[in-house]
């Protein structure tokens, strides 16, 4: 259910209601009795389980890591294409 935030017009008392769509909106101030308005708010997400940081922006980046590293990497990558194309191309 979504929780709804409103405020006073008169005396500025700020409160939250717990409501689901089909419910009718609140329309006075629990204290005054005043006329409210609905706040508008960032909704609350709460991420569970491994997540999409853990498998996908968990990995160095190429900043991150010292020049040597940086030149096997580079290296190893371009061996793999090599191979890969070796692959692929049909025998004459």
């Amino acid at each position: 259910m979504p929780i709804y935030e409103y405020q006073c017009k008169k005396c500025h008392h700020r409160f939250e209601r717990m409501q689901k769509f089909s419910d009718p909106h609140v329309t006075k101030c629990p204290k005054c009795k005043g006329a409210i308005e609905q706040l508008i708010t960032a909704p609350a997400v709460h991420f569970k389980g491994q997540g999409w940081y853990a498998t996908d922006y968990n990995k160095k980046s190429l900043a991150d890591i010292s020049d040597g590293e940086r030149q096997e990497k580079t290296v190893e990558k371009r061996d793999k294409d090599v191979t890969k194309a070796k692959k692929q191309t049909p025998p004459k």
